[in-house]
């Protein structure tokens, strides 16, 4: 069972050796670089990893295009912000002992944010599919949260997946902006129109999901502002896709969905 670790990167000078290092054991190591203007080819060629350079043109298809370039069947793939655990590579090395038993293999992910583990908040065990065969993997989703879709069986691994992930609020709140930006785009290319209740419901249901139901209130003052940021993240999507649909809209197409919406609300 040979397996190739493999990275995507732009700009992550401060994070690739880590993360690297923790996949040292792997027969491959691979980073597919966007043209980074820092330092990350260079570190990534140090600590013994093969470099490609790629256009980025969607984190999906980056993705796809990573794993055509795998030399081995079997991915492990991570971020450059995430970092694989003893216990974790304990458990995929019993696994290239005894062979594996199924398709794919998800891994619980546990993130480091604000001085401490987030232990709640919807934030854990977080499961990711991250070790899987090429052959029956591709990934999609609506951007930019594509995902690893498998055919076949996904088993669980023993041992988490660190993440050390916005480093502060503002960078948080950066990367928000970024996503919604991506995600209503998205949206409006696939003809999805912005609605009235998601606009309104959407944002306190999550704020309400994240700190009540999933237990937010337990990560102390950290699970109120993920709680919060969760909340303004659904909304800055809607509205967004709201300015997406009125830009490209005709306008009496535009003024009959006001009218629409008036006539919701009352």
């Amino acid at each position: 069972m040979k397996i190739t670790a493999r990275i995507n990167t732009y700009n992550e000078a401060d994070h690739i050796a880590a993360a690297l290092d923790s996949v040292a054991w792997a027969d491959e190591l691979l980073v597919l670089d966007s043209y980074s203007t820092d330092a990350t080819a260079e570190i990534a060629r140090r600590h013994g990893a093969r470099v490609e350079m790629h256009e980025f043109h969607g984190y999906g298809e980056k993705h796809n295009h990573a794993d055509s370039l795998c030399r081995h069947e079997w991915v492990l793939t991570l971020d450059a912000d995430e970092r694989v655990t003893p216990e974790l590579r304990a458990g995929i090395e019993q696994l290239r002992q005894r062979g594996p038993g199924a398709d794919a293999y998800r891994m619980a992910r546990r993130t480091w944010y604000m001085d401490r583990w987030i232990r709640h908040s919807g934030w854990y065990p977080d499961y990711q599919t991250r070790l899987y065969r090429r052959a029956v993997t591709h990934w999609g989703g609506e951007p930019p949260h594509e995902a690893p879709k498998v055919q076949g069986r996904v088993a669980t691994l023993p041992g988490d997946l660190l993440h050390f992930t916005r480093r502060n609020v503002a960078e948080h709140v950066a990367m928000m902006n970024r996503y919604t930006d991506i995600a209503a785009a998205a949206r409006a290319a696939a003809g999805r129109q912005p609605s009235w209740a998601r606009l309104c419901c959407a944002p306190p249901w999550t704020f309400l999901r994240s700190y009540v139901l999933r237990q937010g209130f337990r990560d102390g003052r950290p699970g109120l502002i993920l709680a919060y940021l969760a909340a303004n993240y659904v909304l800055l999507k809607e509205a967004k896709l709201l300015e997406h649909y009125r830009a490209a809209a005709p306008p009496q197409l535009a003024a009959g969905q006001e009218a629409r919406n008036a006539h919701a609300r009352d």
